[in-house]
């Protein structure tokens, strides 16, 4: 395959935003001679962020869980890119919550419980801050139960308008439906090529019998075709 066939089908970051019935899908591009997936993953993004935090018929969304539907797809890199996305859409500050495992840089739970959120995490933007994840053990005693989340997502509400959380894959941890319970809702991410129809069906169940409020599914790991037009200039 020549070099701009592998550049047209190299890994996009938002195949398609479905469901629920409140959340309508994302419109797909129209084709045109300077398309590409880099665009198209900007477009998909804003509209994700538009859908999710400001088109909820007038139910306040700001704390959205992002959870993998099993243990591969990249949820880190979706969350940093709809955390930029999002502030730029508003003046508001907006946090960016890293996920659990390979996190480059972790913050002791002692140090949480004694400063702002703000003092600890990264400001990436006039209005956008990378919240670390935060380190603890077994001995903590509360730390990742229910009572430690409803404290930090209660700090955060205070410090930024919106945050955007990478939570526990929802198809290997109940945490993720606690998570969805206590924020404003979960999107769950999807992989377009491991993900089977009836994994996602049964995680959705969980949810919903859960009380998470799901707002939406985002299909990632989606290879685009060529366009034919691309097709004949090869």
């Amino acid at each position: 395959m020549s070099a701009n066939a592998e550049m047209l089908g190299e890994s996009e970051l938002i195949g398609a935003l479905a469901q629920d019935t409140a959340v309508p899908q994302v419109p797909i591009l129209r084709e045109t001679r300077d398309w590409s997936p880099q665009d198209f993953a900007r477009e998909q993004i804003k509209g994700l962020v538009r859908r999710v935090f400001f088109a909820n018929g007038g139910r306040s969304v700001k704390q959205v869980i992002f959870s993998a539907a099993g243990a591969h797809q990249d949820v880190d890199d979706i969350c940093e890119r709809v955390g930029r996305a999002l502030a730029l859409e508003t003046s508001s500050d907006v946090a960016v919550v890293a996920g659990r495992t390979g996190e480059r840089e972790m913050t002791p739970i002692a140090r949480r419980r004694s400063a702002s959120i703000k003092s600890w995490s990264t400001q990436t933007a006039s209005n956008l801050w990378h919240v670390p994840q935060v380190e603890g053990t077994e001995s903590d005693g509360e730390f990742r139960t229910a009572r430690y989340w409803i404290s930090f997502l209660a700090e955060l509400r205070r410090e930024f308008e919106y945050a955007v959380i990478h939570g526990p894959a929802a198809g290997l941890s109940s945490e993720a439906a606690l998570l969805g319970e206590l924020a404003d809702g979960i999107v769950l991410v999807l992989g377009a090529n491991t993900t089977r129809k009836a994994t996602a069906r049964k995680i959705k169940d969980t949810l919903r019998g859960m009380r998470s409020r799901i707002l939406g599914t985002v299909l990632s790991e989606r290879a685009f075709p060529i366009p034919e037009w691309i097709y004949r200039r090869l």
